[in-house]
């Protein structure tokens, strides 16, 4: 999205503002006298019932005398970050609705807080107006050419938030595409593309080489599709300089059937966004890539589908991983921590300081969330930690769970070195995390996060669309607090 930015640090006033046709206000608690349209704003008020203090819970558009319409949105100093993003993406709204060319953002409030407010405000607007897939006849979106902030003139172009646009961007636009337009043939070819676009290395492990290799945890999940188009894939940003070496492994099921044990329609219904997972890995390394973080990233996205077939892995089935454990398979619809299991080992062995997976891996997460949060569970309490904390900078709110040793007993098997899942139900969340635990060699740091909030309906936060985005932004700031270490 190519979008020019004005910035004016003079006092917003109608004056100043009669040929803007599309206003976002954002005012602090404290709000000033002599605000522009200031007595149709409170006719408004006054017609509604409603106070001007109420702009802190409920946003208001009012229609100004241009024809145009203004937003006015208040944002307390007591809002986390994901309270001012839901706001302004309520306020937002209705403007981005009407399609406009150019959108002006006023802000008020001492220094500080006309800082954050045009950040965050330029954030929402600017990730609102991404184009996302649409395959309707008439597909009707215009661009958002331009951008104008009044009221704070940054020393800096936005260029951060901007990366982070992008990248949630892309994460959103690879998850909605239709399955039959991203199977893991063109999945795989788009990533190429990726990489010769912007400088990463790039290589991948098909299902001969990681047959070869004896990635079996892996290659039992790909050998159920025809053709058997499955595969690792490894990207890699290097920087000029490097202060930290990063991992970031992705779950990439371009659709997930549940294979033998296959899913009724209604939980089958979406599993084109499986892969959600892949798309976040790659929204952070777009994004790192283009703030130039002083980093090494290896990104590996386990890119497959879970289908029906001949060759299909069932239960009772034991394969052996890349790491040499052997696996009781138990539910076929596990496949995730399946294909992660061997990838992790592969990201493991590069000795990185930290790994940072991404999955919509178990239904447990979503039960014990709901669609609103993510969870994660770690190898070292303090990265759980650090991720709760930069899960709320971001506004992308994070939960951390136990990684306790004693739910591995319920992995137990009979006949192999551990169980894939069991048939119980209860914490397969956790029980997926000690599973995956098997799977890292050398005791690399690890955190794993579980994308239950990668789609919702209405949106989420500071994103209008069903599909989130979420873990971009978190993947981001988790990265930039290891790098203060």
């Amino acid at each position: 999205m190519s979008l020019k930015l004005s910035q004016f640090a003079a006092k917003c006033s109608e004056v100043s503002l009669t040929s803007a046709k599309h206003i976002l206000f954002v005012l602090s608690e404290k709000v000033e006298n002599g605000l522009p349209y200031e007595k149709i704003l409170q006719t408004k008020l006054t017609r509604t019932y409603g106070e001007l203090k109420d702009l802190n819970k409920t946003p208001i558009t009012i229609d100004i005398p241009n024809g145009g319409m203004a937003s006015f949105v208040i944002l307390s100093d007591k809002l986390n970050m994901f309270q001012r993003h839901a706001l302004l993406c309520k306020a937002i709204k209705p403007l981005l609705a009407e399609q406009p060319e150019s959108l002006t953002i006023c802000v008020f409030g001492n220094d500080a807080t006309r800082e954050a407010h045009a950040c965050a405000a330029y954030y929402v607007a600017t990730v609102n107006a991404a184009e996302l897939p649409n395959r309707k006849k008439e597909n009707k979106f215009k661009p958002l050419k331009n951008i104008s902030i009044h009221g704070f003139k940054a020393e800096h172009d936005y260029g951060y938030v901007n990366a982070r646009v992008a990248g949630n961007a892309l994460c959103r636009q690879l998850t909605i595409t239709p399955p039959n337009e991203l199977t893991p043939t063109i999945y795989r070819e788009k990533v190429a593309a990726l990489a010769k676009q912007h400088g990463w290395q790039y290589e991948e492990f098909d299902m001969p080489a990681l047959k070869q290799m004896g990635a079996g945890a892996f290659y039992a999940v790909g050998q159920g599709s025809e053709p058997m188009d499955a595969a690792i894939v490894h990207l890699t940003y290097v920087s000029t300089d490097i202060k930290k070496h990063i991992a970031l492994v992705g779950k990439g099921i371009c659709f997930d059937t549940g294979g033998h044990n296959i899913k009724p329609a209604k939980y089958m219904q979406g599993m084109h966004e499986d892969m959600n997972g892949s798309a976040v890995t790659l929204g952070i390394l777009l994004a790192a890539t283009q703030q130039q973080l002083p980093i090494k990233i290896d990104c590996w996205l386990a890119i497959a589908q879970n289908h029906i077939g001949p060759l299909a892995y069932k239960q009772n089935d034991v394969v052996t991983a890349l790491n040499g454990m052997s696996i009781e398979i138990v539910h076929t619809d596990a496949e995730g921590r399946m294909v992660l299991a061997d990838t992790l080992t592969l990201a493991s062995r590069q000795k990185p300081d930290v790994i940072l997976d991404f999955a919509t891996l178990t239904g447990s997460m979503m039960a014990a969330l709901g669609d609103r949060m993510s969870g994660v569970i770690s190898n070292r309490p303090e990265l759980a930690c650090k991720a709760v904390g930069a899960g709320a900078a971001a506004g992308e709110r994070i939960v951390a769970f136990p990684y306790d040793e004693d739910y591995e007993n319920d992995l137990d098997s009979d006949i192999a070195d551990i169980k894939q899942c069991t048939l119980e139900g209860g914490a397969d969340h956790i029980h997926a995390a000690r599973f995956l635990g098997k799977f890292i060699e050398n005791d690399v740091a690890w955190l794993h996060t579980d994308l239950s909030s990668a789609n919702r309906k209405g949106g989420l936060g500071a994103v209008q669309s069903d599909t989130t985005g979420f873990g971009v932004g978190f993947g981001l700031e988790i990265i930039k607090s290891l790098l203060k270490v």
